[in-house]
């Protein structure tokens, strides 16, 4: 981390999980996770085991400012990787509006609203750009539309698992929002965020971009005590795919540690 920037920034980690985006961005060293939020319980006795000092609320629609403020809860940064089924290409295609698992992501944007963090973070499927095939780019023309109501500029970009590592491909887009201020340059011109710095970790093949598949594997027990492979019950009990890639956040978490110190 830029010896420039001294505060951790505060971290509301939202749809968390098994908690692959507080892994990510904690492992730059400037980030510091103050609540989760996840209604899953396995995933959250993930989360209790790896971070049992941390809060983690249970339902996105209750928690409010009042809540947060009433825990002395402050945030510098979202992040969130709102449900997929109504927009993923293998789901129902039903949008990401009222009554629809995906819809939540209004709760992202009521949130964002009420507490102004500096920064947004979300990761969804590749499909948000595209859908729906009545309106193409309507799904996502809603995101940006929601953050710029909200006083919010965006860069976002199509980083699939492998570019950084991964066996898999797993293509998502990741979707960087902050407030609008004068003088504030852009974190993909700036950084080279998602192009520059991508192809740096990925192909280095010096070690800077661990594989996320043992990232994920530490949050997760390995065997039950029978010795029977807990793969299944993983999948099961959601938890494997209630995980972003870790490097990935740890990547855009160094370019915002980097933007933070006007480097």
């Amino acid at each position: 981390m830029p010896d420039a920037v001294k505060k951790k920034l505060r971290v509301l980690d939202l749809f968390s999980g098994i908690g692959g985006f507080s892994l990510g961005l904690e492992r730059t060293g400037g980030f510091e996770t103050v609540a989760f939020c996840e209604i899953e319980k396995f995933p959250r006795s993930i989360l209790r085991k790896h971070w049992p000092d941390v809060p983690c609320y249970a339902d996105v629609t209750e928690l409010t400012r009042d809540v947060l403020d009433n825990d002395s809860i402050t945030v510098d940064v979202i992040t969130g990787g709102f449900p997929c089924q109504d927009i993923s290409v293998a789901g129902r295609q039903a949008g990401i509006g009222e009554g629809t698992r995906s819809g939540l992501w209004s709760e992202i944007a009521r949130l964002v609203g009420e507490l102004r963090p500096e920064y947004v973070i979300v990761e969804n499927v590749a499909a948000l750009l595209a859908g729906p095939k009545s309106k193409p780019g309507g799904w996502f023309g809603r995101i940006l539309g929601d953050l710029a109501e909200r006083g919010y500029d965006a860069e976002w970009e199509n980083i699939p698992a492998a570019a950084m590592g991964a066996s898999h491909r797993r293509e998502r887009i990741w979707l960087v929002a902050y407030t609008q201020r004068e003088g504030r340059q852009r974190l993909i011109s700036h950084n080279g965020l998602f192009g520059r710095q991508t192809a740096k970790y990925a192909f280095a093949g010096d070690g800077s971009a661990p594989r996320g598949s043992a990232l994920v594997s530490s949050l997760l027990p390995l065997r039950t005590g029978d010795g029977v492979s807990l793969a299944l019950d993983r999948l099961k009990l959601k938890a494997c795919g209630n995980a972003v890639f870790p490097p990935i956040p740890e990547l855009i978490g160094r370019a915002i540690l980097m933007h933070e110190a006007g480097l």
